[in-house]
């Protein structure tokens, strides 16, 4: 296991860090290009209108939905977590200086026992000030259902993601909400695999 990739708890941020350079060819998260809207993807690639596009449209939690449509289980199961620098594109998102760290978390999203979505947030340290400090020791439980809970945490905008894998097996589809409350802004990117849209 390459030693970014290790689930870090909580620590000093000036002494530990995730990552400093993310990997390009991440086997988790490939590249995507993000847009503004369910029309404005699909002007590039039909498919967002197909089984997936209930998915990239869900409003209020996105972690209630998946919960719905589990027969047996549901759960949280987390690959990475830690401070680490944001992606350019994404701290351009969050309007923070693209060298900051922030905390970031990486989760599989599984409905029974097999992985739905993957997903990545990103929360600059400014966030954990007050009661927001309980974000980095959410664990193994849904973040949603921390967020959606705190109505003072509103969706600002929703984004619809085209995904560029670069290995099989890979999410094709992704949406990216921006969360905010008051001066404070997250990001959540959630990356659709073929087990959640393509089942009968």
């Amino acid at each position: 296991m390459r030693p970014e990739y290790m689930l870090l708890k909580d620590f000093d941020v000036s002494t530990r860090v995730l990552t400093e350079h993310p990997d390009p060819t991440d086997p988790i998260f490939p590249p995507t290009n993000w847009y503004p809207s369910l029309a404005a993807a699909g002007l590039r690639q039909a498919s967002v209108h197909g089984p997936a596009c209930y998915w990239l449209q869900v409003q209020g939690s996105f972690t209630r939905a998946l919960q719905r449509q589990t027969t047996h289980s549901f759960h949280v199961r987390v690959l990475r977590e830690g401070f680490a620098r944001p992606r350019i594109e994404e701290a351009r998102y969050l309007n923070i200086p693209p060298r900051r760290m922030a905390w970031i978390r990486e989760v599989s999203l599984c409905g029974d026992n097999q992985p739905w979505v993957q997903a990545r947030t990103v929360i600059p340290v400014t966030c954990f000030r007050g009661k927001n400090r309980r974000l980095r020791h959410i664990g193994n439980k849904p973040l949603g259902h921390y967020l959606f809970r705190r109505p003072q945490w509103r969706r600002v905008s929703l984004l619809t993601g085209i995904c560029n894998p670069t290995a099989p097996g890979q999410p094709e589809l992704a949406r990216r909400s921006v969360l905010r409350n008051g001066r404070n802004t997250l990001l959540v990117s959630e990356y659709f695999l073929p087990a959640l849209y393509r089942r009968r």
